[in-house]
């Protein structure tokens, strides 16, 4: 038996490989989108994929069952309550996937999803009676367990599959033995859950002692406990899960159709079109010189993840990146099913060389830079575009919060509280999503200055924050 896992950072995401070599018989669990990594691997291994196995329908990225069915005819298994528009081989509680010296055997553990399952694998040269480990896809990941709250759009309570999910860890998963190893579909930085670890692999005895959530508490409790505090989540979720049920154009398809070179001129009627001009350099780059109106999200940081929160899926996607790194760009937002790209500007900013008059920059200061200017008879005020429970834990004294996914929905109320002559200085923790604000402040007409490293800067200059932070937000601060 060999077992590969892969882990995409992007979007804190891992998938298995699992082959039989006796068989020559592989089939992949989870897949992301774009699927060459495991075609590699396989003919690496001389394997052939010939299944591929959805736990639930993700919503926080588009799988590749369609991808890799289509390149290696592989058949698609999903749970048996699953509802989906292409063709698939419903999987029941017991249900067996067997190919040579390797089992997969069928656990229905809904809650995260209604649909969802969990795979017993047993490597059956070693012990055909007990699992060697257990995917769990999103009902129990290292120190956390599924969210049962995305599903409440489409009639399902997050009461109701909280209750399921309390069901399914108590009757499926907790009766494991200590030994059986257990691989998540998601770790640290997904939205997926609350408290998840960046172990990529535990064991269910691990799991057992330390997960909060597994330890003796009653229905109620656990209902109570699981459905409070968590992670508002992307508006492209309900989007994903529902592309991951359709039969839908896939990425290779997709990348040829709109990977488009496009000159200046064409770029500027698209976005007096409406387009959506998407600047993927680095935040250093982009304030050296961007077009006017782009928003940055820079590939270094969350691309996808921030790209499906603050973007639309009705309005094409104009990409400029540094020349090369553009095919990188649209696969990243073919994850998360943006597909909806017109082209990306040929030659990257060296297109717009001879046209100054359409480039801006963003003005930068360092932390102690800014220290000086808090000292300023009218100082700057300081935004803070971290979420919530980050800016109530450590803050810069006197700073506004304003979390990012809320920002554009509140730039009107920052006229109010910028006088003429008062600087905006935006921040967040290292200067990712700073500079993405910043962006966004310019298409709407509001000038701010970027804290070069954020708040992580601020700190390493030796100047003091507040934590616990005095509650401050756009609403409650008085100039």
């Amino acid at each position: 038996m060999i077992l590969r896992p892969y882990f995409l950072s992007c979007l804190a995401h891992a998938s298995y490989l699992i082959g039989d070599e006796g068989s020559g018989s592989a089939v992949v669990v989870d897949p992301q989108r774009d699927v060459e990594g495991y075609l590699a691997d396989a003919r690496e291994l001389g394997f052939t994929i010939r299944h591929v196995i959805l736990t639930h329908f993700h919503a926080d990225f588009v799988a590749g069952h369609l991808e890799l069915r289509g390149l290696t005819g592989a058949r698609i298994h999903l749970g048996a309550r699953a509802e989906a528009e292409f063709d698939f081989e419903p999987m029941r509680d017991g249900d067996v996937l067997e190919m040579g010296g390797v089992r997969l055997r069928v656990l229905e553990t809904p809650g995260h999803t209604p649909e969802g399952i969990s795979l017993l694998l047993f490597d059956l040269s070693k012990d055909a009676a007990r699992p060697h480990a257990v995917f769990t896809g999103d009902t129990l990941f290292i120190g956390d367990v599924g969210r049962p709250d995305l599903m409440a759009s489409v009639g399902m309570s997050a009461y109701e599959l909280a209750g399921m999910l309390f069901d399914s860890l108590r009757e499926k998963l907790l009766p494991l033995s200590d030994e059986t190893l257990v691989y998540p579909a998601h770790g640290a930085g997904s939205m997926c859950g609350k408290n998840m670890s960046s172990e990529r692999v535990s064991t269910m005895g691990e799991q057992r002692r330390f997960n909060y959530a597994l330890q003796p508490m009653s229905r109620e409790a656990f209902i109570g406990m699981v459905t409070a505090d968590q992670p508002e989540a992307p508006a492209y979720f309900s989007l994903d899960a529902k592309l991951n049920r359709q039969e839908r154009a896939t990425l290779p398809d997709t990348l040829e159709q709109v990977l488009r070179p496009l000159s200046a001129a064409a770029v500027r009627e698209l976005a007096a079109a409406g387009a959506q001009v998407l600047d993927a350099r680095d935040p250093a780059d982009f304030a050296g010189g961007h077009l006017k109106g782009s928003i940055n999200i820079g590939l270094g940081g969350k691309y996808a993840t921030w790209a499906g929160t603050l973007l639309r899926i009705d309005r094409p996607i104009v990409l400029v990146t540094e020349p090369g790194r553009e095919t990188e760009a649209a696969t990243r937002l073919g994850r998360i099913g943006f597909d909806g790209i017109a082209g990306f500007l040929e030659e990257g900013m060296a297109a717009l060389a001879a046209r100054p008059d359409l480039v801006e920059r963003v003005e930068r200061v360092t932390a102690p830079a800014l220290a000086g200017m808090l000292g300023e008879p009218v100082p700057p005020l300081v935004l803070d575009v971290r979420g919530t429970g980050e800016h109530g834990s450590k803050s810069i004294v006197g700073t506004v919060s304003i979390p990012l996914p809320h920002l554009e929905e509140k730039i009107g109320e920052l006229p109010g509280l910028l006088p003429a002559g008062r600087r905006l200085v935006v921040h967040c923790a290292s200067g990712y999503r700073s500079s993405i604000a910043t962006s966004l402040l310019a298409r709407h007409g509001v000038a701010a200055t970027d804290l070069v490293g954020g708040i992580a800067a601020w700190e390493a200059a030796g100047l003091p924050v507040v934590s616990p932070a005095p509650p401050s937000s756009v609403s409650a601060t008085k100039v």
